[in-house]
């Protein structure tokens, strides 16, 4: 019998090789050998092994990774890894990190000399039939995120990628499923914000009231029961499963990233300030952001403990006392600094700060314009005039007054129905149109930090830090990668494009817009409209629009964003720039972006659309060069 090199009791997944086999986790005693990894059971009271259960020839494995955990995973499946071989993911849980890092590197030790190894891995579980980081519904589907540092030597084929298709993909291909997969009908729901129904079919939301889900018929908007048995729809991005429970306390700030964090604790200037954030960095952990004036300065600064766990699932932070919930250890350290630099004095929250809905109530894209009060002009776009305005006196919009004979109107009309579903964090929000007269308006989600490129070159209020710039680009990848997985085009992304919300969010908006445009100069690459400087070489030569050309220019708005909103090839004109782009010549580094942020960059710009990256791999990439930077 081979010798053991390593032994370990951990938590295993059971493997679905069935449709219709059902999903447990089974505690198991894993014995690493050099050929082999088999899994036993275990009689814990006698502490031996029993029957052998299963076993991987190593010989066969493709690949050995991290996986991110379940959102809101029990604290015994947080460190979970994956071993990838021909029948598919072994999904192995740890007790801690030091232990997962432990066994992921003596596995990748042993199999680094195998035959295909692969280049792409799935940095998600697979769960109900569908691969949870890409959506992709084929189990054996290539994975969607770059292994980094894979090379020959290393056990890779050298091989490259098999090229990405660019072909543009009908609109009509959506695949618009609902953001919370996890949840389903029957399970109860707490509401996280406050819902005033906004049509006679919706239901009005309580914070902190559970409801009973009866219907999920649409991507953003669920039918649901309160309490009273009072029915109707509400939006899913208000609500949360019970049984989260941080999302009862009002210190818990879910979608805050560390620049958002800062600057909030920074607006309220007080000593002691802190919200409880998730790690946008770390599945699964959570950060304490602090706010403190040490020795009367006045400015204050902020610092980022991060909530530690133990091998026994116990939290902790700066020093070591141990709690069994997050909400304990909050509680005591709001009376004890214990190794902060103080201790947690006052709650800061966002909470009244609520997402906006896909519409204004469920089924709504019409908007009577009679409902609409313009308050004052905001600019003046490619289509018309941009103004702020009400929505029934109450909700602030944004009001596109679409000039005559610059857009195609009906397409753009049948168009808009399918936008409206499009609903994410990073996106602004469609919220319907006016059709009824002319000219049309089309309303949506209003920013109050406006565009990305003036808040670049007036907005900042102080100079940017490499991490605030980075979660501006990470922002951009995110929605962009949302519109990816949904087969959706922008071909207009450029930092005049984005908008940018009072927490420091960017958000991506007009996009798709071009495609109605009707002026010549705009369609034409020659005209002086057109966003030559954004374009790769297939779209200024040939004309050809695809997810890549779309990769392009976001690797432009990158350095738009590095260099405070300068003009991309500011001392060349168009037709230039054309001859230069065609000929290999690329945008320089500029003096805010490192050789890391500026290689993102350059990965956006090769000359062959197929060589350039997913946004689904631009948003882990910045992921992780966020990750280094803090």
């Amino acid at each position: 019998m081979a010798s053991s090199i390593m032994e370990e009791c951990f938590i295993k997944r059971s493997q679905q090789k069935k449709k219709t086999s059902p999903l447990n986790y089974k505690e198991r005693l894993f014995v690493l050998t050099q050929e082999k990894l088999s899994y036993y059971e275990y009689d814990q009271d006698k502490g031996r092994r029993k029957s052998l259960r299963g076993t991987v020839d190593l010989q066969k494995v493709k690949c050995v990774e991290k996986v991110y955990p379940e959102h809101h995973a029990p604290t015994e499946r947080l460190y979970p890894f994956q071993v990838i071989y021909d029948d598919g993911p072994l999904y192995i849980f740890a007790k801690n990190g030091e232990i997962q890092s432990e066994w992921i590197r003596k596995l990748k030790e042993i199999v680094r000399y195998n035959k295909d190894l692969k280049q792409k891995y799935h940095p998600c579980f697979w769960v109900d039939g569908q691969w949870q980081c890409c959506q992709q519904e084929v189990k054996q589907a290539m994975g969607c995120r770059v292994l980094q540092g894979l090379s020959k030597d290393r056990g890779g084929s050298g091989k490259p990628l098999p090229p990405t298709p660019v072909e543009e993909p009908a609109v009509q291909t959506l695949s618009l499923e609902p953001p919370k997969p996890s949840l389903s009908v029957g399970m109860t729901v707490i509401a996280e914000h406050e819902y005033i129904p906004l049509s006679a079919q919706d239901l009005e939301l309580k914070k902190d009231e559970e409801y009973t889900i009866l219907e999920m018929p649409d991507a953003n908007w669920w039918r649901a029961r309160d309490k009273y048995g009072r029915e109707g729809y509400i939006p899913n991005n208000y609500v949360v499963q019970a049984g989260n429970v941080l999302e009862r306390y009002p210190w818990y700030c879910k979608n805050m990233n560390r620049s958002q964090a800062e600057n909030l604790l920074k607006t309220e200037n007080k000593d002691g300030g802190f919200v409880v954030r998730d790690s946008r960095l770390k599945a699964g952990q959570y950060t304490v952001s602090l706010f403190s004036k040490i020795s009367g300065e006045t400015a204050g600064s902020c610092r980022h403990y991060n909530i530690c766990t133990t091998s026994q699932g116990q939290f902790y932070l700066a020093d070591k006392h141990f709690f069994s919930t997050i909400p304990e250890l909050i509680t005591y350290h709001q009376h004890n600094a214990a190794g902060m630099v103080s201790r947690l004095k006052i709650i800061v929250s966002n909470r009244a700060h609520a997402p906006s809905t896909a519409g204004l109530g469920y089924g709504m894209w019409e908007i009577n314009p009679r409902h609409l009060t313009f308050i004052k002009e905001l600019g003046n776009g490619q289509f018309g005039v941009v103004k702020y305005g009400k929505w029934q006196g109450q909700h602030d919009v944004a009001i596109k007054m679409i000039k005559e004979g610059s857009m195609s109107e009906e397409e753009f009309i049948e168009e808009a129905k399918i936008m409206m579903k499009l609903c994410h964090e990073n996106l602004v929000q469609l919220y319907g149109v006016c059709t009824k007269q002319r000219p049309i308006y089309i309303v949506t989600e209003f920013l109050s930090n406006g565009c990305l490129l003036t808040y670049l070159k007036e907005g900042l209020k102080q100079h940017p830090t490499n991490i605030q710039l980075l979660e501006m680009c990470k922002d951009v990848a995110e929605g962009m990668a949302y519109l990816e997985s949904n087969q959706y085009l922008h071909r207009d992304l450029a930092a005049r494009n984005c908008l940018v919300d009072t927490n420091g969010t960017v958000k991506v908006t007009d996009f798709g817009l071009s495609r109605y445009v009707l002026d010549d100069e705009y369609t034409s690459s020659e005209g002086s409209k057109f966003p030559v400087r954004w374009s790769p070489p297939e779209v200024l030569l040939y004309r050809k629009f695809s997810s890549k050309s779309d990769i392009w220019a976001y690797g432009i708005l990158m350095w738009e964003i590095h260099t405070l909103g300068k003009l991309p090839y500011e001392r060349l004109d168009n037709q230039a720039i054309v001859d230069q782009v065609s000929k290999g010549y690329r945008l320089y580094r500029p003096q805010l972006a490192n050789e890391r942020v500026y290689s993102i960059m350059k990965s956006c710009w090769p000359e062959k659309a197929e060589e350039r990256p997913t946004f689904q791999e631009l948003a882990v990439n910045v992921q992780d060069l966020l990750y280094e930077f803090q």
